[in-house]
């Protein structure tokens, strides 16, 4: 079938777009042909593997695939979608909140859960749990200058991956709660910070930066790391639009998360695979044997890319760059002999290390690292 080009057009205020369409995939012999919509092919999947009981604890990681399987309720309406999230929630937060001191910036990103939430149910019990997490981020340890550190045993540390796991709950939290003036200044402040010390001149982003240069892989590059990680640079970009999305028209940090967009887009735009349309575990090291085409980030620049150019961010140049990103990506995408969805080659969790280091990490299938960043890639593109 024809894939057009990036959609325009008007989005769902959660960012679902359009309508869909049957996509041809890859499936194992024997296995049924993939259902049209790629999305709810992907939540019945893991609706089928797991319950919310046996799909993990409080992470970063499951929460990122369920916000996915979220955008795909409000689009699809399937109340089953939201039934399973909320019990997943229910097992951490009761009414009198929930059992987490919040000392590293990963155990906050669930809490972009919670004022989704609220929203639908008018439960205080998840405006309780998400007032919780304002307050700690109100007393959580900074940098000098003002930015919050990775975990509150890392004294000084900024990874790019941080940012993806407070901000938009933070932002979400203002618009939701009537504390816009704090979160929003407090988002866009963070994502300054962050971006002055973790930019680079080729268009991508270091993995981490140590402010007194005292951790191992901040020697000899003004405290920062030395690798470009893809799925840490994903995380980044996709905070920029997520905030872009809730920070009102005006606000003197759109300015500073439009650059953002816009640096990020050009180095996505370099080192894209000529033929794949994917993009590499260590974004700039193509040519190493060593290196592997990685989904998770691949899913993430798609969707920062398309975004961009659908709100005007981003130039026109950019929406073929976001079309063959979503077709490199689609074809990670079969279907088992048990007719379930898989998703190959995606980066397990990773700390900082040299490049070997990334190299060597294990490549999932099915890791929600990947499939979480697929359903919002895919329900920002798909139907094309």
């Amino acid at each position: 079938m024809s894939r057009r080009s990036v959609l325009t057009g008007s989005a769902a205020a959660v960012g679902a777009l359009g309508l869909g369409g049957a996509v041809a995939l890859p499936r194992t012999a024997g296995a049924a042909e993939l259902p049209a919509d790629v999305s709810r092919a992907i939540v019945d999947s893991t609706m089928t593997r797991f319950t919310p009981a046996t799909f993990g604890g409080w992470s970063y990681h499951k929460a990122l695939y369920l916000y996915g399987q979220y955008l795909v309720y409000k689009r699809t309406g399937e109340r089953r979608y939201l039934d399973f999230i909320r019990a997943w929630v229910d097992r951490f937060v009761t009414d009198a909140g929930i059992a987490n001191s919040f000392n590293s910036l990963d155990a906050m990103r669930p809490a972009q859960l919670l004022p989704l939430l609220y929203a639908e149910t008018g439960l205080w019990k998840y405006r309780t749990a998400a007032e919780q997490v304002r307050r700690r981020i109100g007393t959580y340890p900074r940098t000098t200058d003002g930015a919050l550190i990775h975990n509150v045993n890392m004294r000084g540390e900024l990874w790019c991956d941080g940012v993806y796991m407070a901000l938009p709950f933070l932002a979400a939290y203002g618009r939701t709660f009537g504390d816009a003036e704090y979160c929003y200044d407090q988002a866009g402040k963070n994502m300054a910070v962050y971006f002055q010390h973790l930019k680079s001149a080729n268009g991508l982003m270091f993995h981490a930066y140590d402010q007194d240069g005292s951790a191992p892989w901040a020697k000899g590059n003004g405290g920062r790391s030395t690798v470009h990680w893809g799925r840490a640079i994903g995380w980044f970009g996709m905070t920029a639009v997520d905030l872009l999305d809730i920070l009102p028209a005006g606000h003197p940090r759109r300015a500073g998360l439009i650059e953002i967009v816009r640096h990020l887009a050009a180095g996505y735009r370099r080192y894209q695979g000529a033929h794949t349309g994917m993009w590499y575990q260590v974004v700039n090291r193509s040519t190493d044997a060593r290196n592997w085409r990685e989904t998770s980030c691949s899913a993430m620049f798609t969707f920062m890319l398309s975004r961009g150019v659908q709100r005007g961010w981003l130039g026109e140049e950019y929406r073929a760059v976001a079309t063959k990103g979503y077709n490199g990506v689609l074809k990670q995408l079969s279907v088992g002999a048990d007719g379930l969805t898989r998703i190959a080659d995606i980066c397990e969790g990773t700390n900082i290390g040299d490049e070997d280091y990334y190299f060597g990490r294990l490549r999932r299938v099915n890791d929600t690292h990947g499939i979480g960043a697929f359903l919002i890639m895919n329900e920002q593109l798909r139907g094309q």
